[in-house]
């Protein structure tokens, strides 16, 4: 039987193989236990049977790239059923001490931040990977101030440490000049998107009010910062608070409060002591700061959470409770093969992973432990 994933929302189809034919349910669709409760979803999940062997068999995939040995599947098999969780927990840690967890756990990063496969590119994904490897926190990510910009030997599965190139202050991966070169585009737009979409798995607009306000458009701008805290003609030379087609701010509310604080890298990723983003203007003219904000508007990650500057930018997001459910979510879809979060909407349930979350964030948002976590969870092992 397929895994049956809990990962889609309630519409989600699931698919069984058939053991036979049966003319009242021709598309030979699962049907629901009549002696378990809940909704028909609720039911089909409580269908799904503890599967160690199984189980193994994906963790190995994932973990090591290799399929488990014929000793490692022996030794679930034939122990005691009260003995298999306890078989296969002791299995799945030794694969997170080998070498080549090192190197899935890279290639993993390297596909999460869309870069990678050059010395340049494959700094952010190292360092992300180092902390993995070495169980450090998650939030290290936007906060570590040394040694972001690791090297990673994939033969010996090995970290080098090293600092970043250049002058710029340091916030984890953010600050990366790999990336910053990568993601770079006029205003350094392309740059918040990487952020806000990789670290918390959405798309803008983020920040939504529940009462909209009317601003003379077609539609109401739906925005928790007020209207005029971004640039209009007014004060800029790009009219983000034009509403003739649709509502710009929606989404400029935010990214125009981030973008600001990445401007300063250039096209190769490197830290100026100005703006060196272009506009989409003719000519491409440098950016400048009330292109993207009014004079006396400062940068923030959130309304109400200011970052006047790239290290406090770091500590907001690695304080956003959003970010680590983001962090979660996204070991999860790998776990169960699934595709990206946001470019596909393979979105989690908060109450799916809600066990490992908790448990990630009271634990100091230890990355390995996290993998464990997920990897030896009921829902993992469960078809």
């Amino acid at each position: 039987m397929k895994r049956i994933s809990i990962l889609l929302a309630a519409a989600t189809s699931f698919a069984v193989p058939a053991c036979s034919s049966d003319s009242t349910n021709p598309g030979n669709e699962p049907q629901p236990d009549a002696g378990v409760t809940g909704d028909e979803w609720d039911q089909l999940l409580g269908q799904r049977e503890v599967d160690f062997n199984a189980a193994l068999r994906i963790a190995a995939l994932r973990l090591t790239g290799d399929l488990p040995t014929m000793e490692e599947i022996t030794r679930v098999a034939s122990a005691p059923e009260e003995g298999k969780r306890a078989e296969y927990e002791a299995i799945v840690r030794d694969y997170l001490e080998r070498p080549s967890f090192a190197r899935q756990i890279f290639y993993f990063w390297r596909d999460t931040f869309k870069m990678g496969e050059n010395t340049e590119l494959d700094r952010a994904p190292a360092f992300a990977a180092q902390l993995s490897v070495e169980n450090r926190s998650y939030l290290e990510l936007f906060t570590a101030t040394e040694n972001t910009c690791p090297t990673f030997d994939e033969g010996a599965a090995t970290f080098t440490p090293a600092n970043c190139p250049g002058n710029a202050p340091t916030a984890g991966v953010l600050t990366d000049p790999g990336a910053m070169k990568h993601f770079f585009g006029n205003f350094a737009f392309r740059r918040v998107a990487w952020v806000q979409e990789t670290f918390d798995c959405a798309k803008f607009p983020i920040e939504i009010s529940e009462t909209p306000t009317d601003v003379g458009g077609a539609s109401p701008y739906i925005g928790v910062w007020p209207f005029q805290s971004i640039s209009g003609l007014a004060t800029g030379r790009v009219d983000f608070l034009d509403v003739s087609a649709v509502v710009c701010a929606n989404c400029h509310q935010s990214i125009n409060h981030i973008a600001p604080l990445f401007a300063n890298f250039d096209q190769n990723g490197v830290y100026q002591n100005q703006i060196a983003v272009p506009t989409p203007l003719d000519g491409a003219p440098l950016a400048q700061r009330t292109d993207y904000l009014p004079e006396g508007e400062g940068t923030a990650w959130r309304f109400g959470v200011p970052a006047p500057d790239l290290p406090s930018l770091g500590a907001a997001i690695a304080a956003d409770p959003d970010v680590a459910k983001c962090g979660v979510a996204r070991v999860w879809n790998w776990a169960l093969g699934k595709t990206d979060i946001v470019d596909t909407l393979q979105e989690v349930p908060v109450e799916t992973i809600q066990t490992q979350l908790d448990q990630f964030i009271a634990n100091g948002h230890k990355m390995k432990d996290l993998i464990f976590a997920v990897y030896t969870s009921d829902d993992f092992v469960k078809f």
